[in-house]
């Protein structure tokens, strides 16, 4: 399919729902925008949402407002290729829409739920996949996707007890075991590594040697984690992401401990709890850094949640810092080729009706989204 990969660090199903230092200045600029039909003869128009298709060529424009400036955005062969600024007042730009890049959800199971194909109509390029077989790797997609492969957990534990029965798990009890499955997952093509702890999770003490195992591969450690101890023992074992906001109110230690990592929401998956809320605005005031994750396939939206949106909210980000865990942030993190709006990058982008700084639901109903270049 146009626009397919699963990316390769060389060069599913959900989690069970239950009932920095300060948050960094924000980079992220946005664009008011109008799509236009592109200049060259051919063009061909489209009536949805009202927005012009691409030429024959697949070249297309943008215009409207990039960081306080009145601009035209120019599209060829699935990049952004020129960014033009125009007098003010100049014609045909739409006030009344704004250009946000794609969003990247980092938490999903497309094996469990698989919806990559509206995943992406709805604005989704790029995915974190932290729970699927093995044989997921590597395998086509119609949007970015990182995966962990399967789960480092016990024989018969968390998932492989529950909705994970399908090769979701690896248990271990023994070193070799660990480092064996960490050497699988990478030669596969994992771009991190995930362990679940718990009672019915991994031992404890073989998480310091799932950690090694992956860090000197060059692989991440994103660790289902949802008590307080848990997510203290994988702060202490080297953990570099928590797959989930915990759930469980954390101690201050435990807070102080995830700073300069990494957490990922998922608040909505697990109920939006006001232990989970209150969880997230601590560790972001503490220090580690918010990514919007839905928990796809516990969560079933098949495109930007809007009660994630609405409890990152709650958990004290503004509307330029949610869009930002959606987009630029997760983008820096897991080293993806999206999350901005700049020569070279990839036309991926959702045209909105309202400024998302403002009104971050907005992103929930684009009035339009081009993946690559292309009108979706």
């Amino acid at each position: 399919m146009s626009g397919a990969r699963y990316l390769n660090p060389r060069g599913p199903g959900p989690s069970r729902p239950t009932n920095a230092g300060r948050p960094a200045r924000h980079a992220y600029e946005f664009v008011v925008a109008l799509v236009l039909a592109a200049s060259a003869p051919g063009c061909r128009s489209s009536t949805r949402a009202g927005v012009p298709g691409p030429g024959p060529a697949g070249a297309a424009a943008v215009r409207g407002h990039l960081g306080g400036r009145l601009v035209e955005l120019g599209m060829a062969d699935g990049k952004i290729t020129t960014i033009t600024t125009l007098a003010p007042g100049a014609g045909g730009a739409d006030a009344e829409a704004w250009l946000v890049p794609a969003i990247v959800d980092s938490h999903v199971h497309l094996s469990f739920w698989p919806v990559a194909d509206r995943l992406r109509a709805h604005g989704v390029a790029a995915a974190i996949d932290l729970g699927a077989p093995m044989e997921a790797l590597g395998a086509d997609a119609p949007l970015t996707i990182l995966g962990s492969g399967p789960l480092l957990t016990r024989p018969d534990g968390y998932p492989l007890s529950s909705w994970g029965a399908g090769g979701y798990g690896v248990g271990c009890v023994a070193p070799d075991c660990v480092q064996r499955t960490v050497s699988q997952l990478a030669v596969a093509g994992a771009r991190l590594v995930k362990v679940t702890l718990g009672d019915d999770g991994l031992p404890p003490a073989l998480l310091p040697v799932a950690v090694g195992a992956a860090h000197e591969r060059g692989l991440m450690v994103a660790v289902h984690a949802l008590t307080d101890a848990d997510a203290a023992t994988a702060a202490a074992a080297g953990c570099d992401v928590l797959a989930h906001t915990p759930v469980e109110p954390l101690a201050e230690a435990t807070v102080a401990a995830w700073a300069g990592r990494t957490v990922i929401s998922t608040l909505a998956a697990f109920g939006g709890s006001d232990a989970a809320v209150d969880n997230l605005r601590r560790l972001r005031a503490a220090g580690a850094t918010v990514l919007y994750g839905t928990d796809l396939g516990n969560l079933r939206d098949d495109g930007p949640s809007r009660s994630e949106i609405a409890l990152l909210g709650a958990a004290g980000l503004d509307g330029a810092a949610i869009v930002e865990a959606m987009t630029t942030t997760p983008a820096r993190v897991w080293r993806l080729p999206v999350g901005a709006l700049a020569v070279g990058q990839p036309a991926s982008l959702l045209v909105v009706d309202a400024d998302p700084t403002i009104d971050p639901s907005t992103l929930t109903r684009p009035r339009a989204v081009w993946m690559d270049g292309a009108l979706q």
